[in-house]
This record gives C-alpha cells, structure tokens and sequence, in this order.
C-alpha cells in the first residue's frame, strides 16, 4: 500500500508540474508571431518585399530582411487565411505590353520568408493597388495609368488565374494635368462582399459595382457610382466597421468625404468633406491613405507635404468627423500606414525619408505617441501585419 501511494503521489507532482510548464490557450495567443511585410519602390536601392516582427506588447519592430526579391511591390494584401500575400508591381511594361503585373506569394509561417508562386498581367500600366474579396477567391487590381479595374481567380495552391473580370474606365475631370483620363487607384469589396466599390482620382468619382463572389463578375450597380468634389481626386476609402459609412480620402483636394452606405442598395450618400490640413498651413501637400480604427471612434489619414498623420474622431451613429490633432510621422512623404490588429499602434512608412514609424495609440482619445523609429528601410510605401499564430 505505500509504494502504490508514493506511486500516486509522484504521479500528482507530475501532473502539477506539466500544469504549471505548460502555456495556457491565452499565453499561446500572446506568443503568437505578428510579422509587418513592406511593400517599396525598387527605384533606388531596395530589392522588393521586406518583413519586420512585431513585439504586440512593447510595439518594437525587429528585422528580418528582405523576404522577395520583386520589382517595385507597392501594394501588398494578405490572403484571409494568411498563407498567400500578392503585391502590385507597379510597371508600365509587363512583358512588352501596356501593362504592369501582379505577383503571388506563400507566406512560410515560421520564417516570414515569401515563396514565388506567379505573376500575371495586371491589364493595365501601373497597378498601384491589390486586395482581396471577403471569401479569398479573387484578387482584385487597380491599374492607374491604365485606368482600369481587374479581378483574378485565386487557385487551390495560390497562384492566380486568367481575369475573370476586367473594365475599363472611361471619361475625365477638371484638372487637365491629373485627370486628362481615368485613374482608378483602389478597390475593394464592401464588407458584406455583394458589392465592389473602386475609386478613380481621374473621374472624382467612388465607382460602385455588383460583385458575383463565386464566378468573380463585376456589372455597374444603379447608383454607378458617388461623385466627389470636382478636382479632389479620390485616392483610397475605408469602411466603417458598423459597415455604415464609407470614408474616401481625396489626394489632390487634402481632404475626406465621409459617407452613409445603404448596405442592401451599394448606394452612397456624401454627409461631410472635412480638410486634412490645420487651417494654419499654405504649403503643398497630397493625401495619401485613410484607416479607421477597429474601435470605429477614430479616423486616420496621411498628409505628403505636411508629413503628418491627420487623426479624426467619428461621432457615434452620424458618422461625421471632428478633427483631434495632427501629428509629426517624423519622417518625409509618409505613404501607406498600418494598425495592428489589437488597435494599440500604428506603423507609418515614410518613402522619402526611408524609415518606418511605430505611434502608440491612445484608446480613450485616439491620439498618437512615438514608440519608436526604425531607419534604413528603402523607399518604403505599404505596410501589412500578418499574425502568424
């Protein structure tokens, strides 16, 4: 009888023992790997595609180096289920012809380290944008000196098939040096994945079309699409999460049209164009990208000129936007900015001044602090996190 209860006490300690060694489901989640994949011009000395892992608690960034020798990346998309990543290649002459391409990748989960899988043609010169549906079924591309809009078929394996839609936009606007013709210069699907909206700097218009999500077929939705302020120059937008409102931020008029969505319609309705710019400030500057936080009480947007990060707060139910504060992202021309997904930093990539910018976010108030500078990142334009866990 002693040696069978020494037998189970010695069992009881191991048990406790592999208790106390072993990670709760919550640790694990706290472990997880997030990686920032950064998508750059190739013009000057970067080779392509370079990845960062990101520290959730303390927001520092660690190198890992380039991760895809590919020219000019300078949109990058996630696949939903984070094994694939497609970048834009921004060119004008993909295979000899008036194109520029898009390229897959897989996502190697312990490394970062980005595997070639194919490239298409865009269809257009200068793809400057790349998202995926909801599903992860299609790629979606804006071309920009193409004026043009195209959709791929996503394979089993991850590579893209042929264009399962394509359109070409037609027309132009006030500014004869900008907007002599179509510019489309992002698309995404609504959050619903029934509807496809793109916007075109070259029209001033956010083109709303109806997306079949399993054939991958686009037709103009009626409304066709929302007009914005002639000469603004819609560049990107970003949907509420409520899935409400839409925000477009226009490049050329340093500005944000704030929007109702009629969720079962794809309509728009403008309720606001509100400056990015402090009233204070005469200069040039170009908008360049727009994020609403996860929390949906705050609103981002980049300012190339001014070099700031314009924060806003959205009032609750009316969607409308206050100004906060615009802040230094101590650096020169920030382009594209990323927050993580906890909503508690932001990362800024500054093209001209080749580095990138970590802000803690102040949840209560939406400002931004400095947490941190990483240098000698060449000509970096696109920032996406990836949680690896």
């Amino acid at each position: 009888m002693k040696i069978i209860g020494r037998s189970c006490l010695f069992l009881a300690v191991l048990f406790v023992m592999h208790l106390l060694t072993t990670p709760t489901r919550g640790s694990e989640k706290a472990e997880s790997q997030v990686l920032i994949y950064v998508g750059t011009y190739t013009i000057t000395k970067s080779k392509g595609i370079y990845a960062y892992r990101f520290d959730a608690a303390t927001g520092r960034l660690t190198s890992v180096g380039l991760v895809a020798n590919t020219t000019n990346p300078s949109f990058l998309a996630v696949h939903p289920s984070r094994r694939f990543l497609y970048a834009a290649n921004e060119i004008a002459n993909y295979e000899s012809g008036k194109s520029g391409g898009v390229s897959a990748f897989a996502i190697d989960r312990e490394s970062g380290i980005l595997t070639f899988l194919n490239e298409v043609s865009s269809r257009g010169a200068d793809p400057c944008y790349v998202s995926l549906d909801k599903t992860g079924k299609f790629v979606l591309v804006a071309n920009y000196s193409g004026g043009s809009i195209a959709v791929f078929p996503v394979l089993e394996d991850g590579r893209m098939g042929e264009a399962s839609a394509f359109v070409q936009h037609t027309g132009s606007s006030v500014n004869p040096k900008r907007q002599e013709g179509p510019h489309a210069h992002s698309i995404d699907t609504s959050p619903d994945n029934r509807f496809l909206l793109a916007a075109d700097l070259g029209l001033d218009r956010l083109l709303v079309y109806r997306f079949d999500p399993f054939k991958g077929l686009l037709e103009p939705n009626d409304p066709a699409f929302a007009k914005i302020n002639p000469g603004a120059g819609p560049r990107h937008f970003a949907f509420h999460p409520g899935g409400r409102f839409v925000y477009a931020v226009n490049e050329m008029g340093s500005s944000i049209s704030a929007f109702s969505y009629d969720a079962a319609r794809g309509s728009l309705r403008e309720l606001q164009t509100i400056s990015m710019l402090p009233k204070d400030f005469a200069s040039q500057s170009d908008a360049a990208e727009i994020e609403v936080h996860p929390g949906g009480k705050f609103l981002y947007g980049s300012n190339r000129g001014h070099d700031s990060i314009a924060v806003f707060a959205i009032e609750a139910g009316k969607g409308t936007l206050t100004p906060v504060e615009y802040v230094s992202t101590q650096g020169k021309t920030p382009r594209n900015f990323a927050i993580d997904p906890t909503g508690s930093y932001m990362v800024v990539a500054n093209q001209d001044s080749d580095n990138l910018v970590v802000f803690r976010i102040d949840a209560k108030t939406g400002r931004l602090t400095p947490n941190g500078k990483v240098p000698d990142v060449p000509s970096p334009v696109c920032v996406k996190f990836v949680a690896l866990d």
